[in-house]
């Protein structure tokens, strides 16, 4: 007599099957773009590695322009390429567009950054300005647009401070590099925080 065996416990919602993590059953990187890019802990990681590059500008000893530099383009490829996969995780086509063109935006200003790293404060706080601003205008069109994104309030509260940050950079004349290492290191910080809370927030929605 065999015994009967039971069914496997169903995983919780934000854990995708191990199948679906590694590109579905077809393999279809799609999926796996789609299936990491909706995960909590895909905006959880993205979160930790602006808190760790605002600690970075912030503690850096001895802050010189080429330093910065080379943080702020380091820190514009990893964003981009966290904002890369985190577009695929969405299901309508104009918000995944909107992620992928806010991509590019951090991709570009990090490759331009790393080109020139001698590149004067005011050049560097242009780009800064630019990429903050657009991102920011970009995550609040997501948030008014998308009547389906957990806790909207979140999404929409950092874009307005993304919007904020790239308005104070482009107006303020910022002549020095310790005033533009500061200005970064504490917006970093303030937008890591907001990112955590966001993340925490979509995990909380997803088990919902």
């Amino acid at each position: 007599m065999t015994t009967p065996r039971h069914p496997d416990p169903p995983l919780p919602p934000d854990e995708p099957a191990f199948g679906s993590a590694v590109g579905g059953p077809s393999g279809d990187p799609f999926d796996t773009l789609s299936a990491l890019g909706a995960s909590w802990k895909w905006a959880l990681s993205s979160a930790i590695v602006t808190l760790v590059f605002g600690i970075l500008v912030l503690v850096w000893p001895g802050e010189t322009l080429h330093v910065l530099a080379v943080l702020i383009g380091l820190y514009l490829l990893l964003a981009g390429l966290f904002r890369f996969v985190a577009a695929f995780g969405r299901h309508e086509h104009g918000d995944r567009w909107a992620g992928l063109l806010m991509a590019v935006v951090y991709v570009v200003a990090g490759v331009l950054v790393l080109r020139g790293p001698e590149k004067t404060v005011t050049v560097l706080a242009l780009l800064l300005g630019v990429v903050w601003l657009v991102s920011g205008m970009l995550g609040a069109y997501r948030a008014i647009v998308d009547k389906g994104l957990p806790h909207r309030g979140f999404t929409f509260g950092v874009a307005v401070l993304g919007i904020a940050a790239g308005v104070v950079v482009l107006c303020l004349p910022i002549e020095s590099a310790v005033a533009l290492t500061r200005l970064l290191g504490l917006w970093l910080v303030l937008l890591g925080v907001a990112e955590v809370v966001v993340a925490f927030a979509v995990r909380s929605a997803l088990r919902r």
